[in-house]
């Protein structure tokens, strides 16, 4: 399985921006859509944004369209989210995530159709 660790998790105002970055290791990082999850106290964890194989293509969910862009290096084995706009119900652990499959199993499926995870970390939006 490949191994990921994100990194760029902080403190920021409501509006502002930060980029998620999470490296990959272990195997060959373009067999693996990417994306990220997220998970706020109290709740589930919620489907972000996904990415596929080759970077081509992008699926968000809804309450983050038109805020967060996910990107990736498959040179570097690295994926990125880069979200502004930001709200305090953004606030959460966020996770890396890479599954075999790209399209709705993300979000029909959800953290089922992950097959490898990275650590977590954590975005704070003050209001």
């Amino acid at each position: 399985q490949v191994q990921l660790v994100e990194s760029g998790g902080g403190l920021v105002q409501a509006g502002g921006s930060l980029r998620l970055s999470c490296a990959a290791s272990g195997r060959t990082f373009s067999d693996y859509a990417m994306g990220w999850f997220r998970q706020a106290p109290g709740k589930e964890r919620e489907f972000v944004a996904t990415i596929s194989w080759s970077g081509s293509s992008t699926s968000y969910a809804d309450s983050v369209k038109g805020r967060f862009t996910a990107s990736r290096d498959n040179a570097k084995n690295t994926v990125y989210l880069q979200m502004n706009n930001l709200k305090p119900e953004d606030t959460a652990v966020y996770y890396c995530a890479a599954s075999t499959a790209y399209g709705s199993v993300w979000w029909r499926d959800g953290p089922a159709a992950i097959r490898s995870w990275g650590q977590g970390t954590q975005v704070t939006v003050s209001s």
